[in-house]
């Protein structure tokens, strides 16, 4: 699949969300059609599947490289969505700052330092993922739901003990 979208229309500062599949993958543009980005070994273009080892890693690269090369075949698209909630900083502030990163190992986590946090951190100061965010609340609710479910169980449980107790006692 051909990328979606025009680089000459990215700026400096964009944020870059790549379709992973089940997750996305975050890059910020720091021009001449390149990104930086933060990638434990196993993350790379097409990486399916194979890229829920990134769940284990403790450890990644900051990289920066061609677009097109991070992106591959999978879809991408500019996401400032944040900007609605956040004030970005200017452009060259976070292009400069994501340079400085290049080639340090980071430690990492997928739930608390991952790349959409990297690139939401750079951009808006704010260390945060999305992703994550409606993870835990889909999470809590499905949680929610097994308490509650559980609970109603327990509670017939109980109910038919009770029952069979009272019958017991006849």
């Amino acid at each position: 699949m051909a990328p979606t979208l025009d680089i000459e229309k990215l700026q400096p500062g964009d944020l870059i969300e790549i379709s992973r599949g089940r997750y996305q993958h975050w890059a910020v543009y720091t021009g001449d059609g390149y990104v930086v980005h933060v990638a434990p070994p196993c993350e790379g273009p097409g990486a399916g599947s194979s890229s829920v080892m990134s769940v284990v890693a403790d450890r990644a690269v900051v990289k920066r490289e061609f677009l097109w090369n991070v992106v591959g075949d999978d879809d991408w698209r500019v996401n400032n969505d944040l900007d609605n909630e956040y004030h970005p900083r200017p452009g060259s502030i976070i292009v400069n700052e994501a340079m400085q990163w290049v080639g340090k190992v980071v430690p990492y986590s997928v739930f608390s330092r991952n790349c959409e946090h990297f690139v939401n951190n750079l951009r808006y100061g704010k260390h945060e993922s999305r992703q994550v965010n409606q993870a835990k609340r889909i999470a809590l609710a499905a949680g929610g739901t097994v308490a509650v479910f559980g609970g109603i169980l327990g509670f017939l449980a109980l109910m038919r003990g009770n029952r069979t107790s009272d019958r017991n006692t006849e």
